[in-house]
């Protein structure tokens, strides 16, 4: 029963965001941000919620490799929602370098990106 627990804990405050068209709006409107290993967008969307994307390149890896680092975004996402302000489209992009990364190490760069872009809100975590 504990295995399954851990797929009951999902994004409470954010959606995914999906169409080609939402991913296009934010690379153009939105505000970019980026770090060795990560590139954030942030727009707003005149909503009370979140919308996160993520996109990784083949240039990264394999198949493999980019869904592991989907996996460790979307989790280090999900971990520290809270923290984040509300009635944003993010998208985050993996760069060439962030295969070799750890948990740890896209969890700082994702952080370090949501301060410098001032959407992280310390005092609510």
């Amino acid at each position: 029963m504990a295995f399954f627990s851990h797929y009951l804990e999902i994004m409470i405050f954010t959606d995914s965001l999906k169409n080609n068209r939402d991913f296009v709006n934010v690379y153009t409107s939105g505000k970019s941000y980026a770090n060795k290993f990560l590139v954030i967008y942030t727009l707003k969307n005149n909503s009370d919620r979140n919308r996160l994307g993520i996109s990784v390149s083949k240039k990264v890896g394999n198949s493999v490799v980019r869904h592991r680092l989907k996996r460790l975004i979307k989790e280090s996402y999900r971990l520290h929602e809270k923290m984040f302000n509300s009635g944003l489209d993010i998208v985050v992009i993996a760069r060439k370098g962030s295969d070799a990364c750890d948990y740890a190490g896209i969890e700082s760069a994702l952080l370090h990106l949501m301060k410098l872009n001032g959407t992280l809100d310390t005092v609510k975590g």
